[in-house]
């Protein structure tokens, strides 16, 4: 049988699920998750492996507006999703009636590859609602095939993930086979800090954060990770600490853990804050997080 191997490429305004979906394919959390807009700042792949076939999902932005430098990268990571792609998932969710940059939705409608378009979270609402959005869709995205689906739920993503490997060309696998995904250990260490701060933070300081990790030590029974917490202002700094760094112990605690199930080992990690002004609009700073234009 032949081999198939290609790039699927998951866009669509934010909180729509799109990490959920990509998690639920692979099997694996790569993909952060929260209720909040933004979580995913970078774009990120992950490799599904079958004995005859190779999918490379890749995980982008939500789509928005852009109003500071960071932004603007996190959009140049979705317009790039558009420029390889082998297949393009545009996932919504129930209720949805735009994506919000109509030079986006116009690349979708006149996209000479294959657009899978996913209804999300099913589960949350009832048959006449659905049909309603699925005709919805179908006049509004003609090109594309509709299913719907629950990625939290895992309802219908047999379905969709078999259709994407239909739908893949023939080709030769792109990475080794037993290769998950692009990424380094330290970027995923560095997103389950930033999740936890995502989920234990409100308003602006979850934004205004970026993490780097220093040290990256790996022995045969633990690993140990030093990794530093970057903030826009000295106030911020004292709310990521905490009273007698409480907070920051918290954020801690859970980032260990988690990374304990992602890695399978014993984990210990020491965590520091540091002060680093207007990163989000300053190019130099952006490059060395890995925002690359």
């Amino acid at each position: 049988m032949a081999h198939k191997a290609g790039f699927v490429n998951i866009i669509g305004n934010p909180n729509v699920g799109k990490s959920t979906l990509m998690n639920a394919f692979i099997g694996e959390k790569l993909s952060i998750i929260t209720s909040k807009a933004q979580t995913t700042r970078h774009r990120i792949l992950g490799i599904v492996n079958g004995g005859d076939f190779q999918v490379i999902l890749s995980d982008t932005p939500g789509i928005i507006k852009p109003a500071y430098e960071l932004q603007e990268s996190m959009m140049d990571f979705v317009k790039s999703a558009f420029e390889d792609a082998d297949v393009l998932i545009y996932m919504v969710e129930i209720g949805e009636k735009a994506l919000k940059d109509e030079a986006f939705f116009s690349k979708i409608t006149n996209s000479k590859i294959p657009v899978i378009l996913l209804i999300n979270k099913i589960d949350k609402s009832n048959q006449e609602n659905l049909e309603e959005q699925m005709q919805f869709w179908a006049e509004k995205v003609p090109n594309a095939e509709i299913y719907p689906i629950s990625a939290l739920e895992n309802f219908n993503i047999k379905e969709v993930f078999g259709r994407l490997v239909e739908l893949l060309p023939e080709s030769p696998a792109f990475y080794p086979k037993d290769q998950l995904t692009d990424k380094p250990e330290r970027f995923f260490v560095n997103e389950a800090i930033r999740e936890k701060i995502l989920t234990n933070y409100k308003k602006e300081i979850p934004y205004a954060v970026e993490v780097e990790t220093e040290e990256f030590m790996e022995d045969e029974d633990i690993i140990r990770i030093r990794s530093v917490i970057m903030v826009e202002r000295d106030s911020q700094k004292g709310i990521i600490i905490g009273h007698k760094g409480s907070a920051l112990k918290k954020v801690g605690t859970e980032a260990r853990k988690e990374l304990e199930k992602f890695f399978g080992k014993k984990i210990h990690i020491e965590l520091y804050v540091k002060v680093n002004k207007n990163w989000r609009s300053n190019q130099r700073q952006l490059k060395r997080f890995g925002y690359n234009k």
